[in-house]
């Protein structure tokens, strides 16, 4: 975990593509995607049924490791309003479980606006937290500080004459932008218009590795 500060507190990002916030014991992911496989396969096209639990076992990993209290989702944790309806038996008692286990709260994104059987947890299309707004999509005039995500934000640059892409963080002075969770997201690359648009000038590219914060301003 990488310490840094945003809008006067103390956060940690996490290798993962999380936040940890300490102050609350507040893990914080986004666009977990679950169930993003089932949804594809209803309409034919098959991939390994396996994105679910994968990102369930991420994510209760982090939950032991970081000793959270609270875990927000900030949307589209459900690649559809009705994912939660096709989990398996052994993915649905592993969400109960964790949800139980922590303060759970849903923020919804556009996937999962409607969502309803949530297996545990609030359901909310926003929150304002210490003074931190969290929401899924950035909205360029919001001027309170701002946790979202949506964009699935990923940093792409050569190294040694080869291309590497990480996600990443994007931050301004108001608004910090998480990368995707789930284990199958793909990522928009931060140069993107969408991204600038949402964050302004100024902003940067945030890679945790390590002990440290890799910085890369992102061009207006």
């Amino acid at each position: 975990m990488v310490p840094f500060s945003f809008a006067g507190h103390d956060l940690f990002a996490l290798s993962e593509g999380a936040l940890f916030w300490p102050e609350r014991r507040a893990l914080i992911v986004a666009d977990l995607h679950f169930e993003k496989a089932s949804w594809f396969a209803k309409g034919g096209q098959m991939l390994p049924p396996y994105d679910t639990l994968e990102t369930l076992a991420a994510v209760a990993a982090l939950v032991r490791r970081t000793a959270a209290a609270e875990l927000w989702c900030l949307g589209d944790s459900f690649h559809d309003s009705a994912g939660c309806e096709r989990l398996q038996p052994d993915a649905r008692a592993a969400l109960i479980s964790l949800t139980a286990a922590v303060r759970w709260v849903w923020i919804t994104g556009n996937h999962d606006a409607h969502l309803v059987d949530h297996c545990g947890g609030e359901i909310v299309e926003e929150a304002l937290v210490d003074g931190l707004l969290l929401r899924h999509e950035a909205e360029r005039d919001e001027v309170r500080p701002e946790l979202s995500g949506h964009f699935h934000p990923k940093l792409r640059v050569k190294l040694r004459g080869r291309p590497v892409s990480r996600r990443c963080f994007v931050a301004s002075s108001t608004k910090l932008i998480l990368p995707a969770f789930g284990a199958l997201t793909g990522g928009l690359d931060v140069t993107h218009p969408g991204i600038v648009r949402a964050v302004g000038r100024g902003a940067e590219a945030l890679v945790p590795v390590s002990d440290r914060l890799l910085r890369f301003p992102i061009a207006a």
